[in-house]
Parts: C-alpha cells; structure tokens; sequence
C-alpha cells in the first residue's frame, strides 16, 4: 500500500534555547522568521522589514549586549521565533528585581506547535534563577493570540497606553503586564 507523503509525515519537532553565539544558518534562520512575523503585523517595533543588513546587525548586537539574553524556538532545527529577557541597567538598584520579557514573536509558519509557551517559560524560569521577582512585558492590543497566552500563563495587565504605536494609518494601543516569578 502506497502512503501519501503527508499520511508518513511526523510533526516537527520544537525545541527552545537561549543563543549565546550563532551557528550555522542561525542568523539567516531568525532574520527571515523575525521579517516573517514583521510582515504578519508583530514586528516588535517595525511595521515594514527593515533591510536585511539592519535586521541581521539588530540580532548580532543582541548577543553582545551583556544585559540582554536571547532565546530562540525551533521546528526540526530550523529557527522559528525568538523572545529575550532584558535585564535593567545596573545604575537602577530600584528595580533590580524585575526583568523585561521582550522580542516575542513565532513566525507565521511557525505557529500551533506550542513554541510561543515554550519560549516564555524558559524565558521565565531563566529569570527566576537569575534571581528576578517581576517578568514585564508589553504588547499591541492587536495581537490577540499572544494576549491570551500571557493571561493564561498568569500575567497581569496593569495598563493599556492608547497611543503606544503608530501603525499605518492611526494609533494602536498597548497593554502593560507584569508577573511575580516567585509567586508562579
């Protein structure tokens, strides 16, 4: 009996990591999901793809950045989404508990196979043994589908600010959240 191609395919295979330097097709895999997600309307800041130059010098400035820590999901290998933790200057005592979940995207071809939970929570438990209290984040009120993963993870809105990105043709709100790692 002759199978199908798609009656013999297994489902890719996701796996998360942080990124301390780029391997092999690591920058070309994450610049063409992060364009991708850019395209989709989650461009964590950009509306339009930057040059490709721009966008890999972007990703090549994060893993020299000392308070920044980049993580990346993967489909069979192949990067599919990333999110950071940003860590807060070291001149701000104050805050020094709390750490910033930022950069958050799966590629449109990416999605449904569970890398966006994959990713915060080892974002998260990275934080924690970092020794963080607080994960913020911020997010557009147009991107449903990682609004409700972070509620359903346990973040809590604090604050929506109406004129947060300038998108298109008019503003787009955003919505603030925090959550207690300690707590979790």
């Amino acid at each position: 009996m002759n199978e199908t191609n798609s009656e013999t395919r297994l489902p890719p295979v996701a796996t998360v990591e942080m990124l301390s330097e780029f391997g092999a097709g690591d920058l070309q895999d994450l610049s063409d999901a992060a364009e991708a997600a850019i395209i989709d309307g989650g461009g964590f800041g950009w509306i339009a793809p930057p040059p490709r130059e721009t966008l890999e010098a972007f990703w090549r400035g994060v893993l020299i950045i000392p308070e920044r820590h980049l993580f990346v999901g993967r489909l069979d290998g192949v990067i599919a989404g990333s999110c950071q933790i940003q860590r807060p200057p070291k001149n701000n005592e104050a805050q020094c508990h709390t750490c910033k979940l930022t950069t958050n995207f799966v590629a449109p071809w990416g999605r449904g196979h569970g890398l966006s939970q994959k990713l915060i929570e080892i974002a998260e438990s990275h934080a924690r043994e970092e020794g963080f209290k607080v994960l913020t984040l911020d997010v557009r009120e147009t991107q449903h589908a990682a609004i409700r993963l972070y509620e359903r993870l346990g973040y809590v809105r604090f604050g929506t600010l109406p004129h947060y990105a300038y998108v298109r043709d008019g503003y787009v709100a955003g919505h603030f959240y925090y959550k207690e790692l300690d707590a979790a």
